[in-house]
């Protein structure tokens, strides 16, 4: 059985068939070779690191792990253990679908059986096409039209009994051999809010289910509230399958909670979907611009103004607050997600590229399909992305949805005594209250690195030009 993004033993469906066998050797390779331009960033890594470890801990130290290529240690492998017959969980990403195609061909030619499953999405992305057998370009239709009007998603399926697992001690290398935790333990902050593994996945979806999702709609959209589902990393790991949620979800819908709630939690679960179908049929769009109008949008690429943005030193709050939660955590708030890339990418007028590799390191959740269809949907550049000329104003983002402040004072303390009226924008405060609050723009907090009405109207003029060439 090779774990790959499925470290999980509830509703595993190559993990199902292996375990119909006499004996079943659990294996995880870490790929050295083949990842090219994907290498797991930095915090990615560390999930990885204790994903790993409580699996392993459940199957009772059974799992061998080791790194290389996943294609001459599959062949040792078998060689070594005398196994007929390799299962695994496909994987959707362009560079793993070439991989798995070559080792699958490799293993049948010396006779050995592979078997493969989908455990990680609810539609197969081939299976969904509109009515001219193309692919879908547009999120609704897709969703609607296409997902919700085939073959229901499958049941979460469970085994009876136990998993016969044998552990290959021989070819075991141990977890620290993959070399996943970088040196500095700047992960022990991280540590903190999150505790990866299957067991936290299931309770974090129950807590959810139970609470946060019968104010989703408005509730998503509000940073300091526990709004969303969080289960992002734990999905994107397979730690829990979106088969279990889309199940769980949708067996409360009796008298538990609106189903405008139920809906819109669904259908950010379509749009998961979405960013793997899109990467799947249009593999290039984590490098290339999905619209390629904007391949000659004039970019300005400001080192020192990229470096202020990474380290939440904007002069901006809300975008501040968004990006040091992104580096405290590994996480960041849907909502200020886009409030971030869109300061970035229109205010800073910086290549959406570099956006998407700094998200690559710092999330825990950094997942290629979402990860690139997001950064080109926030640029006006993606399939059904928000228009360029929509351009998100960070100061009212801020009063609206974090109205009292609350997120901003908890990520940006230096500036935590401005009243209301200008926790937002702290540039506009009087010099006499900025004082009293111990505030000195430009020494304890910054000024704001552009001017917000101009950069929009710089932006949106670049964009004209696009529009007439």
């Amino acid at each position: 059985m090779w774990f790959r993004q499925d470290l999980r033993l509830r509703d595993n469906p190559a993990l199902n068939d292996a375990c119909q066998s006499d004996k079943v050797i659990p294996v995880y390779i870490y790929d050295t070779f083949n990842t090219g331009n994907h290498k797991s960033g930095s915090a990615s890594r560390w999930w990885l690191h204790e994903s790993l470890s409580s699996l392993n801990r459940s199957i009772n130290n059974s799992l061998v792990m080791l790194s290389g290529d996943p294609q001459v240690i599959l062949e040792e492998l078998v060689l070594v253990s005398g196994a007929g017959k390799v299962v695994w969980n496909r994987n959707y990403e362009p560079w793993q679908i070439a991989r798995d195609t070559i080792i699958k061909s490799k293993l049948e030619s010396t006779g050995t059986k592979v078997c493969t499953y989908n455990g990680s999405l609810l539609w197969e992305p081939n299976k969904i096409l509109n009515s001219s057998g193309q692919p879908y370009k547009v999120f609704t239709p897709f969703y609607r039209n296409g997902c919700l009007n085939s073959a229901n998603p499958r049941t979460p399926t469970t085994r009876s009994g136990s998993c016969p697992f044998h552990y290959l001690e021989k070819m075991d290398r141990g977890i620290d051999s993959l070399e996943l935790k970088p040196q500095i333990n700047w992960y022990d902050q991280i540590s903190k809010f999150w505790k990866p593994g299957e067991d936290s996945a299931i309770k974090k979806l129950n807590k959810f289910l139970s609470n946060s999702v019968n104010d989703y709609k408005s509730g998503r959209d509000v940073p300091e509230k526990e709004g969303t589902s969080k289960l992002s990393p734990h999905l994107h790991f397979g730690e829990i399958s979106p088969n279990q949620i889309w199940h769980s979800a949708t067996t409360k819908i009796k008298d538990k909670f609106s189903v405008p709630d139920l809906d819109c939690f669904l259908s950010q679960i379509g749009w998961r979907e979405f960013s793997y179908y899109l990467l799947y049929h249009f593999p290039n769009i984590p490098e290339e611009n999905f619209n390629q109008k904007f391949d000659n949008y004039r970019w300005e690429n400001e080192g020192p103004k990229l470096k202020a943005w990474q380290r939440g030193q904007t002069g901006v709050p809300i975008v501040d607050s968004g990006m040091r939660e992104l580096w405290k955590t590994g996480h960041m708030h849907n909502r200020v997600r886009m409030i971030a890339g869109s300061y970035l990418v229109k205010n800073l007028n910086i290549d959406w590229r570099y956006g998407k590799e700094w998200f690559w390191d710092c999330l825990l959740d950094a997942d290629l399909a979402s990860n690139s269809a997001s950064w080109q949907w926030v640029s006006g550049s993606g399939a059904d992305a928000s228009p360029f000329f929509r351009i998100f104003n960070p100061i009212l983002q801020g009063e609206k949805f974090d109205k009292d402040g609350i997120y901003v004072r908890k990520h940006c303390p230096e500036i935590k005594r401005l009243p209301n009226q200008y926790i937002h924008k702290p540039w506009e405060a009087p010099d006499q209250l900025l004082r009293e609050c111990g505030i000195e723009l430009g020494k304890n907090y910054p000024r704001p690195l552009v001017n917000l009405k101009e950069s929009r109207s710089e932006a949106l003029d670049k964009y004209r030009e696009l529009s007439n060439s």
